[in-house]
This record gives C-alpha cells, structure tokens and sequence, in this order.
C-alpha cells in the first residue's frame, strides 16, 4: 500500500523559525543538488526489489550494542538495512553494508564512498549548511537520489524528516513503502558518538544544546509518523522479539 500523507510541510516553518534556518540557503543547496544529479543521473530505487521490512540504524552511543543484538535475533538478509549517515562507519566495523545510505555529508566521508563503492545506495540531503560538502563530495559519489527540506522538485524527493536518523524513517515509510521499521542506535538523548560528529576527539561526548535540541525533534517527528501511520509497525530493536 502506497502511503502519500507526509505534514513535512507543517514541520518545516516551525523547524525553519525555532533555528532561525533561511529558506533561501535550503533552495540554493537543493538546486545545486538537482543540477549535480541531473549531470550524474538519479539512481532509480524502483529498480531493487527490496524487503518490505528495515532496520534504521543510527549513530547514538547504544549503536555498537544494538549491532550485537541485531547479530543474535535477526537475519539481516531479511531486512533492508538503512544507515542514518555516521551510523555507516559503525556498521562497516562490522562488516555490514548498509543497503541505503541516509545523509547530509556530514558524517565520515571516507565510510560513505567507501561504504557506496561496495553497493550502498544514497539519499543524499541538501540543506543550507551543506553547500560546500556537496560540490566536494557528490563528484566522488553514485547511485544518488537528491533529497530536500525545501519543496521538491525535478529530481529532488522531500519525503519529510529533519536530521539523517528521523529522515530515514520517513524515507522507509513514505518512499519505501516499508510496513515495519526496527530501530538501532536511535537514542535520542544528551550524548553523542564519534560517528555522528567525526571531528570530536572522544568516542562519546556530551551533545551541545543545538544538537539535544534537533534530537527532540527527530524524536517528536518519529512519534507523530506512527500516529498518522497506525498499521505501520515501528519497534525498538529492544522490544523486537
């Protein structure tokens, strides 16, 4: 069943308005990703025949331990597996390819080419900040499909979601049609990995009031896709039995 229901649009001025976010910078970068991938072509995820059940694995302290649960309960083969961006360089550690790369371009660079060289598909995310990881990071990539939080157009897809991990929930719902998420390193509190935030010197630090601040967001937009989706299955790798 296709879902269409997305209220992105409702979140996005409030998003724009509590950060003091300029709409302007987010249509700047998002046409500058139409044009790069317009250059490139966009990878067409009609094409795989994926499961219809995901694991979204985020960069959150809980990833390495929830990695190892994933290991002892579930097949993976039966999973398409969705990486929010710094989560993929946990993931690799594992020897795991992700199936999808969810991103901004600001996690490890080198696990995501890495990681897409060995086949992982990309969602990549423009947003006003990222106009320079764009122009110096899309060359190096392929099999992209453009993302935006401004209104999508030509290539770009706005499936809703804020950061890298809320933003593949919404990719898994509305642009996978996925009918059960599994959640894994999804925290959503006040400390922050080395996978998230690359340039840090510790593996955990805590968040800074920026960072808690896009976590409750991501939290509060997960929460309010289960209650307009309430025949999809979204369940912490915790609960999973």
């Amino acid at each position: 069943m296709t879902r269409v229901y997305n209220d992105w649009d409702e979140w996005y001025p409030i998003i724009c308005d509590d950060f003091g976010f300029d709409k302007s910078s987010d249509e700047k970068s998002a046409g500058l990703l139409n044009d790069k991938i317009r250059k490139k072509g966009k990878f067409n995820i009609g094409n795989l025949h994926l499961p219809n059940q995901c694991i979204v694995f985020g960069a959150g302290p809980s990833i390495k331990k929830h990695i190892a649960l994933i290991k002892n309960k579930v097949n993976i083969k039966d999973y398409c597996l969705i990486a929010a961006d710094g989560a993929t360089t946990a993931l690799l550690e594992e020897d795991i390819i992700p199936t999808i790369i969810v991103t901004d371009l600001d996690g490890s660079i080198d696990s995501i080419v890495e990681a897409n060289q060995k086949g992982s598909i990309l969602y990549v995310h423009a947003h006003g900040d990222n106009i320079e990881k764009i122009n110096q990071y899309v060359p190096l990539l392929k099999n992209i499909i453009p993302t935006s939080q401004s209104e999508a157009h030509d290539l770009l897809e706005n499936y809703g979601g804020f950061t890298d991990g809320d933003r593949a929930v919404h990719i898994a719902t509305y642009g996978l049609n996925m009918n059960k998420i599994i959640l894994a390193g999804m925290d959503f509190g006040e400390i922050i990995t080395k996978y998230s935030r690359p340039e840090i010197n510790n593996m955990l630090v805590h968040a800074d009031d920026i960072k808690k601040k896009k976590l409750a967001y991501a939290e509060k937009l997960i929460e309010n896709l289960k209650k307009n989706n309430p025949q999809l299955i979204i369940i912490n790798i915790l609960n999973y039995k």
